[in-house]
């Protein structure tokens, strides 16, 4: 350890002015051998150095020695730069695990801006020093001290890309004095327990640098999980440390499940009020910044809604186990949701939030808030797609805006109105201050003529009706606070870049509402929206008509303003034209109960949809222990046969339920052509399962299978039905109900009706329905790794091919697997050709042992298996067609290039997974990854059950496609 220390200081430049070095020794307590400015010559640090002695003494208190360095090591008195930005580093030599906490004295030194290296023999813990360095990369790992040599090169390197800080002074860490009312939503369900200190250290950090105050900021901290407690408001207290403390003595609420719609609710009824502390309307920006770890069980659009309107901007931060979607649409736009693999993750981006936090400041309204959009007088632009994608629905966009029109106030300049078309460029039809009485307005809107054009230029369009249909010169108000509303039609997607001109509006406070048709882009929509909740999408434009309710209801605060559910009940008998739908039910002793409502609930659902062979056909089974069929697909071709059958159906009965096996029954007996089913036509397949209890065996691996086929899955949870496992089953978020009264029963009926019929927003991205589909093969070839470093916990890794194997179809001949291990060379355990039943395979991965060696070669791994494996005669099917896909496991870093193989593949078509755990790199696994949401970081191999359902919806969109040109050549 002398000798490597000796190594680095003879790299260092040494001086008063250039590198200072201190050394600090630790075992119960810690000790300072010397101080950063004890020397200033580099042979008097060498010296001194060489007459070090072994401190001695037991046990390894690692996390007081990381705060003794923090608070005497790195002081001012002791030598330190750090207000001059030079920059603080930290190297830890460790030959042990600590007996105390580390997590929180870590969090603590990289505040400080401290840089920590870890070097560690086999006997120290990798995850506690991956947990103290900067990021797990600076963490390295050596069998013995002897070979600490090893490394030095490495760890010199990446210490001079240690950047210099820019000067700060401890007075100007804090964010700029603008006053804020901050508050916390803390995930404090069970699954976040072992992590609570890290959330609890983060919420610390973020308040030592802002401004506590009655009159400045402001800081209220709550709890959820299953319901949403207060922990303080914004009023409790008023200085930083009454507010550190208080985050210190948080006691981590518990709860099974995270509602985060429910806590956002509670947040808005009772944090973000006046009587708690808000000073929202004073003005005062409203922060919220969640945190979880895992995916809501109940729904968050509403309550985010009502959040956005009042003004409340988010943060979103979720761990790996978070639902993306559902984070990005609770965060105030894209860039204020943040993705980390867990929460000990969270001191990484504690900078990040505090960039957000200070951005929020300034473009937060600085005004009282508008009651919502119930103000006299509105001026409103209609901006209309004039292009060529849109003249076949020009005169409904018309239509659209006439009953608009007709029902504003337009008399004694009340409601102002304009119309703009735009394609390449942007034209005005008319300006708000143009006319002054409704029909005025409405002759002009009637005659005026299609623009036609091409391309479509959206942001172009955005920024000419800020700059000059909204300006004062022409009418605008904006200045006189009435409020400003954008109306945009689009029938395609834009050809030019939207997100700075949308952006832009936003901060000026206009409500743009997105209605896209035809080919719109829904995300590109969405950006444009005020919210995403002010985004609407309509299969045609025939359909247009039918938005006048929500439309309106924007501008006047009505209901339809708030929830689409108006609109897409309306809709939802337009669009369901053609579907096969099968209903799931769960028959067991324990719905008798509530058989009649169940079932009065599919007679009604039928009754909705129009029943036919060439429409839509309706199966329906039952399940408990086992599966029973009443009908299939292809049984009844009238409305009336199907609700007779209904009315002379009981339930089965039964003590158990077994929802695995029923799924994997419908998959193989229901979903199939000779049952009716029109998957090869391009005939959306939706299967509706109601269920009122949890499994007793697997159903991820059967609902995996499913979705492999192209089926939607819709849940529907009703009695003890388990929230965890409803979410499992469900094709997204917006896909699982829960029935909480029989009442509830219509709600969700009409519910599931708009859903299906809207399943663009339902249906995974991968799936492609309504188009015809195609179930596509796919070669899949598991690359682990099989060296020394993993040998612990080969069992985990092994544990997770079985899980992933049980959810691929092999018994067809859809699917093909391959396994290959590799350290410092390269073994084939078994390849695609070898096995052609899911038992063969199962059999052989159980049998996997650790083929042993060191180091890992992964370039030369990546490299076999392009050469040996993706090759028709070990059984690849590129040249038929089949996708070829390549999931890897790496337990450690690459002594090879990986980057020029990884390439290669990527050209031949193969798409790659990489997952990286413990010493492994995450720069390399996003090098080898096929995109950058394909890489992923796991703390240890047993966390592998975490990533599972995010990967197997990765393959399943790649693995279902649209059919295309290409796939028919």
């Amino acid at each position: 350890m002398k000798g490597f220390v000796q190594r680095v200081v003879e790299t260092l430049s040494v001086g008063e002015n250039k590198d200072r070095v201190s050394v600090v020794q630790y075992s119960r307590d810690p000790k300072t051998h010397f101080s950063l400015n004890t020397f200033t010559e580099k042979r008097d640090v060498l010296n001194a150095l060489q007459e070090l002695n072994h401190l001695g003494g037991r046990p390894l208190n690692t996390g007081a020695a990381l705060n003794y360095v923090r608070n005497h090591a790195f002081s001012d008195s002791s030598g330190s730069r750090h207000q001059e930005g030079v920059p603080q580093i930290m190297i830890l030599l460790s030959g042990g695990r600590s007996q105390d906490n580390v997590a929180s004295a870590a969090v603590a030194l990289k505040r400080e801006k401290v840089v920590p290296f870890c070097v560690g023999t086999r006997n120290a813990d990798v995850l506690e020093l991956q947990v103290i360095a900067h990021n797990p990369s600076y963490a390295f790992s050596v069998p013995r001290f002897d070979d600490i040599g090893s490394i030095q090169t490495q760890l010199v390197s990446f210490m001079k890309r240690v950047p210099r800080q820019q000067p700060t002074l401890k007075t100007q860490n804090a964010l700029d004095s603008n006053r804020r009312d901050v508050v916390f939503m803390l995930d404090g369900s069970d699954d976040s327990q072992p992590q609570f200190p890290y959330i609890k250290d983060f919420v610390q950090g973020i308040v030592a640098n802002l401004n506590v105050d009655a009159n400045k900021d402001r800081v209220a901290v709550l709890q959820y999980s299953d319901t949403a407690e207060i922990n303080f408001n914004l009023k409790r207290y008023s200085t930083a440390n009454e507010v550190l403390e208080a985050v210190e003595s948080l006691s981590h609420k518990g709860g099974y499940t995270q509602n985060i719609g429910a806590a956002l609710q509670y947040a808005r009824d009772h944090v973000f009020t006046s009587e708690s502390g808000s000073r929202l309307l004073e003005g005062v920006p409203q922060i919220l910044i969640l945190l979880t770890g895992g995916r809501s069980g109940d729904d968050i659009r509403t309550p985010m809604r009502m959040l956005k309107e009042a003004g409340v901007i988010s943060v979103a931060i979720g761990t790996n186990d978070a639902d993306t979607l559902e984070l990005q649409t609770i965060s105030h736009e894209l860039k204020y949701f943040i993705s980390i693999t867990g929460f000990e993750d969270l001191p990484v981006v504690e900078k990040d939030v505090l960039s957000l936090l200070g951005e929020a400041s300034h473009h937060a309204e600085q005004t009282p808030p508008k009651k919502g959009f119930d103000s006299k007088n509105n001026d409103v632009v209609f901006l209309i797609d004039g292009s060529y994608d849109s003249r076949d629905g020009f005169e409904e966009i018309r239509g659209v805006i006439e009953k608009i029109v007709g029902s504003l106030n337009l008399d004694e300049n009340r409601d102002q109105v304009a119309v703009v078309q735009y394609s390449r460029d942007a034209t005005v039809n008319f300006y708000l201050n143009s006319y002054s009485s409704k029909n005025d307005v409405l002759n002009s809107v009637r005659t005026m003529r299609h623009k036609l054009g091409r391309p479509l230029n959206i942001g172009k369009a955005l920024a000419f009706v800020r700059d000059n249909v909204l300006a004062a010169s022409v009418g605008g108000r904006g200045a006189e606070s009435v409020p400003q509303y954008l109306y945009v039609f689009s029938g395609g997607r834009s050809e030019d870049d939207v997100r700075g001109p949308a952006q832009s509006l936003k901060e000026k406070g206009i409500k743009t509402v997105s209605i896209g048709t035809k080919n719109a882009d829904t995300l590109e929509m969405q950006t444009i929206s005020f919210t995403p909740a002010h985004n609407l999408y309509v299969t045609n434009f025939k359909n247009l008509q039918s938005i006048h309710a929500f439309v309106e209801g924007a501008m006047r605060g009505t209901q339809e303003a708030t929830e689409f559910q108006t609109v897409t009940d309306t809709l939802a008998e337009l669009e369901l034209q053609s579907a096969d739908i099968v209903f799931l039910l769960d028959g067991s002793d324990d719905m008798q109960a509530s058989e009649r409502h169940i079932l009065d609930f599919v007679k009604e659902f039928v009754k909705k949809l129009e029943i036919g062979p060439s429409k839509v056909q309706v199966a329906l089974i039952q399940y408990s222990t086992e599966p029973k069929s009443e009908f299939i697909l292809n049984t009844y071709s009238l409305k009336n046969d199907v609700l007779s059958h209904l009315n002379n159906t009981k339930l089965k009965g039964g003590h158990t339920v077994k929802t695995g096996g029923a799924l994997d029954y419908v998959r193989k007996n229901v979903f199939t052509s000779l049952s009716g089913s029109r998957v090869q036509q391009g005939v959306p397949q939706v299967l509706i399962l109601l269920s009122g209890q949890k499994s007793e065996d697997d159903v991820l691996g059967a609902v995996g299978r499913l979705r492999n086929t192209g089926v939607a899955l819709f849940s529907v949870g009703v009695n003890n039905a388990d929230k965890m496992e409803m979410a499992q089953l469900a094709q997204s978020p917006r896909a699982m109900y829960f029935v909480k009264d029989k009442s509830e029963f219509p709600l969700v009926k009409e519910e599931l009706l708009s859903a299906i019929a809207s399943h663009k927003e339902t249906v995974s991205p991968g799936i492609a329905f309504p188009g015809p589909i195609s179930i596509m093969k796919r070669d899949i070839v598991f690359l682990i790794d099989g060296s020394d470093d993993v040998r612990s916990r080969f069992s985990a890794i092994r544990d997770f091919l079985v899980k992933m194997v049980e959810s691929f179809d092999l018994d067809q001949g859809k699917d093909q697997i391959s396994v290959v291990q590799y350290s410092n060379n390269v073994e084939l355990s078994f390849g695609l050709n070898a096995y052609n039943t899911s038992r063969d395979v199962l059999n052989h991965v159980a049998s996997l042992k650790p083929k042993g060696g060191r180091p890992q070669y992964i370039g030369a791994a990546l490299q076999f298996v392009r050469d040996y494996v993706f090759v028709p005669n070990a059984g690849g099917r590129l040249h038929k067609g089949s996708k070829q896909i390549l999931i890897m496991l790496a337990g450690g870093r690459s002594r090879d290039s990986p980057r020029g193989p990884a390439s290669m593949l990527k050209t031949a078509g193969v798409v790659i997974f990489a997952v990286g755990s413990r010493m492994s790199n995450s720069a390399e696994m996003q090098v080898i990854s096929s995109d950058s949401n394909y890489a992923y970081l796991v703390p240890d191999f047993i966390n592998l059950p975490r990533i599972q359902n995010s990967l197997m919806s990765h393959i399943t969109q790649i693995g279902v496609e649209k059919e295309s040109t290409a796939g028919k050549k």
